[in-house]
């Protein structure tokens, strides 16, 4: 599957070999706190970015804004291995690890361009629901299909409870 997304890369870092989503971001210079170095929410936010690029890519848009129905953030989690600075870039790799029933399991790693290392690996877990009840719902079908699609391997290996 040919992915087309104004942040991709063409070309993603060997350290994120693996990771079917791949964005690159620069690193501003407002991103960095009292420390000089880059704070750690700024992390977060670069690891949502991928996050939202490879929903859209997933087809979810359609969902959210013509159905009321999408994924909400459950749980988010980051180690951090090495602080960032600026100037830089960074690529931020995003795959899905697990889909159950209701909730999917996403894992994000950053990588320095500068210091070509990975700087932090992320996990979360996104619960599919109904917004304006606020109630889970099942993963649809085409969105489970369309993982798999971008993850280039059988559903069945995505599939797992929850």
């Amino acid at each position: 599957m040919r992915l087309s997304h104004p942040l991709l890369v063409e070309r993603p870092h060997r350290l994120l070999a693996g990771f079917p989503v791949v964005v690159s971001l620069a690193v501003e210079w407002g991103d960095q706190d009292c420390f000089q170095h880059v704070n750690n929410t700024v992390y977060l936010k670069w690891c949502e970015t991928a996050r939202v690029v490879y929903l859209e890519l997933a087809g979810m848009w359609p969902l959210i804004q013509k159905e009321g129905r999408g994924p909400i953030l459950a749980a988010i989690s980051c180690d951090y291995r090495l602080p960032v600075t600026f100037p830089d870039t960074v690529q931020v790799g995003a795959r899905v690890t697990r889909i159950g029933n209701s909730s999917f399991r996403m894992e994000h790693a950053v990588v320095s361009l500068r210091q070509d290392a990975v700087v932090a690996e992320s996990g979360s877990v996104l619960v599919f629901v109904e917004y304006e009840k606020n109630r889970p719902l099942p993963v649809p079908e085409a969105i489970r299909a369309a993982f798999a699609e971008i993850e280039g391997r059988p559903l069945a290996e995505l599939s797992g409870n929850g």
